[in-house]
């Protein structure tokens, strides 16, 4: 299967221009099971690559917009009565889907937020004491505006800890921009079609958990994990939950690039998406001192 995985990078390549290493990152997420947290200005591009995400690995897509009056049940669904038989029937909500667009989740109220918490650890929703089961796979692309921006609430450290990992798309380059303006180089969503289906990403999961993990690289993953609960600087170090997402992110990279085992520089490529939102790290200068601490820790050889 990993040749299929360089034709859907060169697909998506295609609508989201000059994003290759971000992309990547995106597939290394799902590839592992994981919900991903795309963090950015307004107009970058964060709900194009989810819908293309989608259409590409053949999944079926829902999308909520997220807004200060959204409410618990706009998401999960509802229960609501017929008269007619004096019963209750159970509507279903957009995240009864394979992908779930969570749009700006940011801009939603943490009641409201904290109702992807089960669906998003469990695989399942509860209404009315009623559990159901979510369709598999399942996935949660959150996008969120930058905190500093109006009429966003920060998500809860314990929300941050279910998104596998965050990344940014940032600017396009002065030639990619260039395409977009004069529309060229550039496909359509609408024009893509997909690579794989559900079953061959499942397939594609179970070769990625074969990837070779050597001794000293399950040594170095855990002294990075280590050294951030050390450095008083970070409030939220990180948690056994991060050490295994780590793992899991270096093996599906490494499966990415054509490797059947794990390198250090694998691990450092994908140590701050994994890591840098459980540490509540934003700007700048707290990224600064994550590359620093990554600076210290011996790699081996």
């Amino acid at each position: 299967m990993h040749s299929v995985v360089n034709k859907i990078i060169t697909d998506i390549s295609r609508v989201i221009l000059d994003k290759e290493h971000e992309i990547k990152l995106s597939l290394t997420c799902i590839f592992s099971k994981g919900h991903l947290l795309i963090e950015d200005l307004p107009g970058m591009g964060k709900t194009t690559l989810s819908h293309t995400l989608s259409l590409v690995l053949g999944l079926n897509y829902k999308r909520v917009q997220f807004t200060s009056d959204l409410l618990p049940s706009d998401i999960l669904g509802t229960n609501i009565f017929n008269a007619k038989d004096h019963t209750f029937t159970f509507h279903k909500g957009p995240v009864f889907t394979q992908v779930l667009l969570a749009d700006e989740i940011n801009r939603a109220g943490p009641k409201t937020q904290s109702a992807l918490l089960e669906a998003m650890e469990e695989k399942q929703v509860t209404v009315d004491g009623h559990k159901y089961s979510l369709p598999t796979p399942f996935f949660v692309i959150a996008t969120q505006n930058p905190l500093n921006q109006s009429g966003t609430f920060a998500l809860p450290e314990s929300q941050l800890d279910r998104f596998f990992m965050r990344i940014s798309l940032g600017y396009p380059s002065k030639e990619a921009e260039k395409k977009l303006i004069m529309g060229t180089g550039k496909t359509d969503v609408s024009d893509i079609s997909c690579q794989i289906n559900a079953d061959d990403l499942s397939l594609i999961q179970q070769e990625i958990e074969q990837v070779i993990l050597s001794v000293p690289v399950i040594n170095y993953i855990l002294d990075l994990v280590n050294a951030t609960r050390k450095e008083t600087i970070f409030a939220t170090p990180l948690s056994p939950r991060a050490s295994i997402a780590l793992t899991k992110a270096a093996k599906a990279w490494a499966y990415i690039e054509g490797r059947n085992y794990v390198t250090p520089n694998d691990v450092q490529i994908v140590f701050p998406y994994v890591s840098e939102h459980r540490l509540g790290l934003h700007n700048k200068a707290d990224k600064i001192q994550l590359t620093n601490l990554i600076s210290t820790v011996a790699v081996p050889v």
